[in-house]
């Protein structure tokens, strides 16, 4: 008998908390446990296992930046493919390696591996740090490799808002859709973490923090695995994802 308070339709794997970036919106903090990654094998048989169990709709794979370990990237969504799970995504800034042919054969691996929703974190806060001429270079190869790839910037306030930080990234998408790659809706920053510290005098200090990722614990639609193998108080490196879904209580 299934767990009353799980009605899985989507399995997220942060694949490390590692980042080529050091962005000041970034709601995850500073990274401090960095040395840390998803093994692929383990992650991808909680693709598998839990596709059995449940009518799966999404994989995404994130990070920090997920494709410092595109190896166990490929390996989930080669899992969730095979598993039939319809879509299968990965947020990444792009940015992962300055090496032309090992950016293009990691672009033709994940289209292999049946990625088919790229999203690209490309706007002012990841540019403080990330060179936009190397996003470029991925997304070209992306593109060539036949893989669908979307635009995902990070808005501060909101995407109307005209600061400072939304015109830089608002120039940075001119020059991405220029080549053709098509703007998604973006998401606008919430404050925790880093946000919160670097970017307070946008944000009302008395209003709540709305975490817009949150699910309510006791109807879980989405199951996240950490890089260390947590998910759901359980860890699926020593437990099957079956038992730890099973054994959930909010």
């Amino acid at each position: 008998m299934l767990n009353p308070h799980i009605h899985l339709n989507r399995i997220e794997f942060i694949i490390t908390y590692a980042c080529t970036g050091r962005c000041i919106h970034c709601s995850q903090g500073d990274h401090d446990d960095c040395g840390t990654y998803i093994d692929g094998d383990a992650a991808a048989r909680v693709v598998r296992q839990t596709a059995q169990l449940y009518d799966i709709r999404s994989v995404m794979t994130f990070g920090g930046e997920p494709l410092l370990h595109s190896d166990a990237v490929c390996r989930i969504h080669t899992a969730a493919r095979e598993a039939g799970i319809p879509k299968r995504q990965l947020i990444t800034n792009g940015f992962f390696s300055r090496d032309w042919a090992k950016i293009r054969e990691t672009a033709r691996a994940l289209a292999a591996a049946g990625v088919n929703d790229l999203l690209l974190s490309a706007d002012a806060f990841h540019q403080e740090t990330i060179p936009l001429e190397a996003v470029k270079l991925f997304a070209a190869e992306v593109m060539d490799a036949g893989m669908p790839l979307r635009l995902n910037p990070a808005w501060l306030v909101s995407p109307e808002d005209d600061n400072p930080y939304n015109e830089k990234t608002r120039a940075i998408i001119a020059e991405l859709t220029a080549m053709g790659v098509p703007l998604n809706g973006g998401n606008v920053i919430f404050p925790e973490g880093r946000a919160a510290r670097y970017l307070a005098q946008y944000f009302d200090a008395a209003a709540p923090v709305v975490n817009p990722y949150e699910e309510d614990p006791a109807d879980v639609r989405t199951v996240s695995v950490e890089p260390d193998g947590s998910a759901l108080g359980g860890n699926v490196y020593t437990d099957e994802i079956a038992d730890i879904l099973a054994a959930y209580r909010p």
